[in-house]
């Protein structure tokens, strides 16, 4: 866990706060002990999605031995997975926009775990059944996205159970203390909890259990990177001889009204834009909840402009909708010159949000013929 006093931030697998709703990513960085992408390999990734190359992933593990690998002709894979314990909102698909990128850049092999047991073990108000109908419906979701389907394995653990057989033999090899260090476990929580971390140590090694020794990268938000640290260390002991998964890891999404991570614990879900939600309902969201970095006046905001940093919407077309840079610079400067105004910077991203949702939604209902092709049997 990492905390500072002056910030009150708290980054941790299980939950990401901060009192002024910044992160300190450079902290975080030193702390974890990563790497900052640099720009040889940012290079590599021109064509790849905007979330790689605008310096939302911005540290790494390995990844440049990762793009080594493949560039000698050995075998390299993806993989990135989903804790179902409820429908998909857009800062779910981070890590899969990034996994379908990279397949599709380096032709790769993407291995999806849905996590329907984690979710099971943490969530009290979550029941067996719920957990697994939810896992089904956010594969739809996942599906949807484009993955190829000769290169895409998708299970569910309370399903493929296949996976517990990796995860025993990990376990073995976890003392209780070290995974109650990593993962700050404590007296009440149940020993389900205690034993995920074997679990997500077996997801992340699954593409070496499954296709042979070879690299795989694992893109996940920073605070993720115990789980990659203590697998890791797994990878190199005799009994598995495997490699070191590498990470790519993200910085956070915000949420709607600028918090430092779009989170579920909204009740009332207006913090964040589900995969779901109508046309209306995310205009809705937009105009009311975004954060603006607009002046308190038309004839301020004329005058002195907005700060396209600190707004919501531009984040958004920043980090998920505007793939054209020449375009999304356009926006930057109209934005902070003064000549464009908050309300029309939201009704940019509104309809790129609608017509991403159109087509998603869409997809996502044609997904349920061919989830199979997808979904891994025992």
């Amino acid at each position: 866990m990492i905390m500072t006093k002056e910030k009150e931030m708290s980054v941790t697998p299980w939950e990401v706060s901060s009192g002024d709703g910044k992160i300190d990513y450079e902290k975080l960085v030193k702390d974890f002990g990563t790497t900052l992408l640099n720009e040889k390999i940012v290079k590599k990734l021109s064509k790849c999605h905007p979330l790689l190359r605008r310096g939302i992933y911005f540290s790494h593990r390995d990844f440049d031995k990762w793009l080594d690998a493949h560039e000698k002709g050995k075998k390299v894979s993806v993989i990135t997975g989903r804790g179902p314990s409820e429908k998909m909102h857009l800062g779910h698909l981070v890590p899969f926009f990034v996994a379908l990128s990279l397949q599709k850049e380096f032709g790769c092999e993407v291995f999806i775990p849905i996590s329907d047991d984690e979710k099971f073990f943490v969530k009290d108000n979550l029941s067996y059944e719920k957990s697994l109908e939810y896992a089904r419906d956010n594969i739809l979701d996942l599906i949807a996205l484009g993955f190829d389907e000769k290169k895409t394995f998708i299970f569910e653990d309370f399903v493929y159970t296949n996976i517990y057989t990796y995860a025993a033999r990990i376990a073995k090899k976890i003392t209780y203390s070290t995974a109650k260090a990593a993962f700050g476990l404590k007296p009440e929580n149940n020993i389900g909890w205690s034993f995920y971390p074997a679990m997500q140590a077996a997801h992340i090694l699954f593409p070496q259990f499954y296709r042979g020794k070879h690299l795989s990268v694992v893109p996940v938000g920073i605070d993720q990177d115990p789980f990659i640290r203590l697998t890791r260390d797994v990878a190199e002991m005799k009994e598995f001889n495997l490699d070191k998964p590498a990470a790519l890891h993200a910085k956070f999404i915000p949420s709607l009204s600028g918090g430092a991570k779009m989170s579920s614990s909204d009740s009332l879900g207006n913090n964040l834009i589900y995969l779901s939600d109508s046309a209306k309902e995310v205009e809705t969201k937009i105009k009311k909840y975004a954060f603006s970095g607009g002046r308190d006046t038309l004839e301020e905001h004329r005058k002195k402009g907005g700060n396209p940093d600190v707004d919501v919407s531009f984040q958004y077309l920043k980090m998920l909708f505007e793939n054209d840079d020449s375009k999304l610079q356009k926006i930057h400067d109209d934005y902070k010159s003064g000549r464009l105004l908050s309300g029309e910077l939201k009704m940019i991203l509104i309809e790129k949000v609608n017509a991403f949702l159109k087509e998603h939604q869409k997809k996502r209902e044609e997904a349920k013929k061919k989830i199979d092709k997808f979904v891994l049997k025992n």
